[in-house]
């Protein structure tokens, strides 16, 4: 038996790759699949099943290419439904794998076909089970991301109480738990930084998990639900419709360079998104004006898919050397697919056309918390943060909302700008300039800079490509 985990940190997702005496079976991929073909072809093993614990809202599955590529059969626990050929599997199902067994366990809660896989090993022990998203290490799945459902966020909780205690808690406490996802996703609360646990473990560390009754779950649970990332219901539509775009093919028509003229003329004469995947440093000391910036070093697919309203938005890209792929790649991740070129040459090549650029001016911490008066401060992190503690005089203006209430500032107005580091408030920056906002400055740092007293001055005026 070989179990293998693959995560991918800017989706906090984990999937896994299971195999038995030459068969296989991959849970829950991601689009891009060729790391589970890799991995097959070295250990000269036969994918024989791909199984969904759901329909994912945060992320395109890559089911469909990995089964057509392989001859795989998908397959997704009791009540799916999907307009493409799956198994529809029933609850305590066994499917063989070799000489293991995977077990459906349906656990409806988070969405109403949820299910997880439970690995009978050779001997017959309940070796682990993948919990997709219904158990977290130290959470459990949100319930209120369910497609098309008439059921409130109550009912599904109480669902989802009834699933972790019939299905989940009875297993050994040396069950592993191999959940889809960490800290980071936007599919739970307080999701720990750990990929793996045991149920025992989870039992007494597990805040949902200490609840005194299904009243005491469906409270804590619900408790301080935000908005999910308005891109979700759309990707998870994806994921139960199906697709036909091929991600080579996507890869292939998006990877266009284009010479700044070629990028002028795309920009102009079809109003495309300009958005600048570089670092915010490297913005801030200088970028096309009007970009939006999503830096790759953040958790760049929760902020696309937060921001750019419509999955079909033509996008133009600017990127450091050698990252238009993984830009690419990743904004298709999520389903955005109309990627019309990137800028050839990056920065350097528009600066070196003698074309206009526009700054964001940093501030460093030290000298905005020595000189707080006469400014106005937006605190762009969510209000859980600004609650938990924020600066004196500050105003929450949440950067998943900043694009809807923008319009209740006033552009001619001095705004200095902090988030928790100094990545969030740089796309909020480049939002606001976007909309003709010129008096924007930027904290670096963010909140941790601020109020942690060893900071130094950390400000570079110099420009860099």
């Amino acid at each position: 038996m070989f179990i293998h985990q693959f995560y991918t940190k800017c989706l906090s997702e984990a999937s896994y790759y299971i195999e038995s005496n030459g068969e296989a079976a991959i849970i829950d991929p991601i689009r891009d699949t060729q790391a589970y073909l890799d991995l097959a072809s070295e250990r000269g093993a036969q994918i024989k099943y791909v199984f969904e614990t759901h329909f994912h809202a945060d992320f395109v599955s890559g089911h469909i290419e990995l089964a057509k590529k392989t001859g795989a059969n998908i397959v997704y626990g009791p009540t799916a439904q999907a307009n493409y050929d799956i198994i529809v599997a029933e609850d305590e199902e066994i499917y063989q794998l070799g000489n293991i067994q995977l077990k459906v366990l349906h656990t409806p809660g988070h969405t109403m076909e949820s299910s997880c896989f439970l690995l009978i090993d050779e001997k017959g022990h309940e070796h682990a089970v993948f919990t997709g998203d219904t158990l977290f290490i130290g959470d459990v799945g949100r319930p209120d991301l369910a497609v098309k459902t008439d059921l409130s966020r109550e009912d599904l909780a109480r669902h989802l109480y009834r699933s972790i205690n019939e299905k989940l808690m009875v297993l050994n406490d040396e069950t592993v738990v191999y959940p889809g996802h960490g800290a980071g996703s936007q599919c739970g609360k307080a999701l720990s930084n750990e990929t793996e646990s045991t149920i025992g473990k989870q039992k007494t560390s597990n805040y949902a998990l200490q609840a005194s009754s299904e009243d005491d779950f469906v409270a804590k649970v619900t408790e301080g639900l935000t908005s999910p990332p308005q891109y979700f219901p759309k990707n998870a539509q994806i994921n139960k419709l199906g697709y036909t775009s091929n991600l080579d093919d996507i890869m292939s028509q998006s990877m266009k360079a284009l010479s700044v003229g070629e990028f002028k003329t795309l920009w102009d004469d079809y109003n495309m998104l300009v958005l600048d995947t570089r670092t915010p440093d490297l913005f801030s000391q200088g970028h096309i004006p009007g970009a939006l910036n999503i830096g790759l070093n953040g958790t760049f697919a929760v902020w696309v898919g937060t921001l750019i309203s419509n999955l079909d938005t033509p996008i133009l890209l600017v990127c450091d050397t050698d990252k238009e792929e993984e830009s690419v790649l990743r904004l298709a991740r999520v389903g955005y697919e109309n990627v019309r070129g990137f800028l050839k040459g990056g920065m350097q090549s528009w600066r070196d056309a003698d074309q206009n650029e526009s700054l964001v001016s940093n501030v460093c911490p030290v000298d905005f918390r020595m000189n707080p008066e006469g400014k106005t401060i937006l605190d762009v992190r969510t209000p859980a943060e600004y609650e938990a503690g924020h600066f004196e005089g500050a105003i929450n203006y949440p950067l998943a909302t900043l694009q809807a209430n923008h319009s209740d500032l006033n552009q001619s107005d001095q705004y200095y700008v902090y988030c928790k580091s100094g990545y969030r408030s740089v796309v909020a920056s480049s939002i606001l300039k976007a909309h003709g906002f010129e008096r924007i400055f930027n904290v670096k740092k963010g909140y941790q800079g601020i109020v942690d007293p060893a900071s130094t001055c950390c400000c570079n005026k110099s420009k860099s490509n």
